[in-house]
């Protein structure tokens, strides 16, 4: 599973409060073309996703077999002119 810093999730937690109405609603990282990772607006699946939370609130989801290929990839976030944005790592 994808390791997520505790920075990581207060951005996450904060993109969710500003963007999303729909409760139970969290944030869905998935696999695109290209081997690229996307975030999109989801609810869980509770049979089928690993989800990470914080202050009592479903942050992040990520389906189970995506999990398990990204045993060494952190979820951090990078400070930039334009303001925080969310970063993947490689460890």
């Amino acid at each position: 599973m994808i390791k997520v810093t505790e920075r990581a999730k207060q951005e996450l937690k904060k993109t969710l409060s500003d963007n999303v109405d729909t409760p139970g609603a969290g944030l869905r990282l998935v696999a695109r073309d290209g081997g690229q990772l996307g975030l999109g607006v989801d609810v869980e699946n509770p049979n089928d996703d690993e989800v990470v939370e914080f202050e009592g609130s479903k942050v992040l989801m990520v389906e189970k077999t995506l999990a398990g290929t990204l045993n060494e990839i952190t979820l951090d976030v990078e400070d930039t002119k334009e303001g925080s944005r969310l970063v993947l790592i490689e460890s």
